[in-house]
């Protein structure tokens, strides 16, 4: 393992009026804590792919996001301590004049260095896994945006081993970006527990054929234990709307955990938005795995890549 991380992370229940009356058991998955610079669900989807770089020599990372990106974080972090050198392709290339944000700035000062391209030539690189740039790296491993692919999922699918017994009542939870954690996830539930997803972003349709996609490449076949729910995106990518600042503030104090605003509010939200409804009767035992860190005071800073 070229990452060592605190695993099993910690389940923590919670304990709240509104998840009590509607009859639903919320936990926590810790893997906000899994790691100091490569945490939660980026550790679980880079392991697999760290390790295949290693043993098929690479020497080199390149990988894909938005300028928050937390997967360039965690890939620049992860490359410098196994002392391979990275690459990160900026989506927008209006920012490469502007200051570093936290997420380019910790990127950089890991080592990474950023190419930032036009959103639309963005696009086709992550279509075409950047080989129309390869030439310019040399040979290298390129990573697909948000790091979901099929090595990916499966590092992911081990997460609920770590569940303990689950059964037809329980659902396991997860924010929903690129779709590599989510089907992890689903892949790697016993029978009767499903998995739910929250999109962070508007992508109806389209995030349930990445999921589909991933099941496939990783698995060959594809599950029907899991969905996606739509309705608390907040309005789009990387929004976070005043009712959402609202609940995630009031959430951490009352329960004394800051929550990461883009990924893991939305998520909650959902749950307790979803709790005594068909989605979430009551009787169900929700685990909502926090794939992220807030990003300091308030916790409504960085944390934009896409999980």
């Amino acid at each position: 393992m070229p990452l060592p991380a605190d695993l099993p992370t910690p389940l923590t229940p919670i304990q709240d009026p509104v998840l009590s009356r509607a009859g639903v058991e919320l936990r926590l998955k810790r893997d906000d804590l899994l790691h100091p610079t490569v945490p939660g669900n980026k550790w679980r989807k880079l392991t697999p792919n760290l390790e295949h770089a290693l043993a098929e020599g690479h020497t080199r990372l390149v990988t894909f996001g938005g300028a928050y990106s937390t997967h360039l974080r965690a890939t620049a972090a992860a490359a410098r301590v196994l002392g391979l050198s990275s690459v990160g392709v900026v989506r927008g290339e209006e920012l490469a004049d502007r200051p570093r944000n936290p997420s380019l700035a910790a990127a950089e000062a890991d080592g990474m260095q950023l190419e930032f391209v036009a959103r639309g030539a963005y696009r086709e690189l992550v279509r075409d896994l950047g080989r129309p740039l390869a030439q310019r790296w040399g040979r290298c491993l390129v990573l697909p945006e948000g790091g979901s692919n099929a090595l990916a999922v499966r590092g992911t699918a081990a997460l609920p081993a770590e569940l303990g017994d689950l059964d037809g009542r329980d659902t396991v939870c997860c924010a929903v970006g690129t779709g590599g954690t989510l089907a992890g996830i689903a892949a790697g539930l016993p029978p009767g527990a499903r998995a739910l997803g929250v999109a962070v972003l508007r992508g109806e349709g389209y995030l349930e054929e990445e999921v589909a996609a991933l099941h496939r490449a990783a698995y060959g076949r594809t599950f029907a234990n899991w969905r996606i729910d739509h309705g608390h995106h907040g309005g789009g990518y990387g929004k976070v709307p005043a009712a959402l600042e609202e609940f995630a503030a009031g959430f951490g104090e009352r329960h004394g955990i800051g929550v990461e605003r883009r990924y893991v509010a939305k998520a909650l939200q959902a749950v307790y938005g979803l709790a005594g409804t068909a989605a979430l009767p009551p009787g169900s035992r929700v685990t909502l795995v926090v794939t992220g860190l807030p990003a300091g005071p308030g916790a409504a800073g960085t944390g934009l890549s896409r999980s």
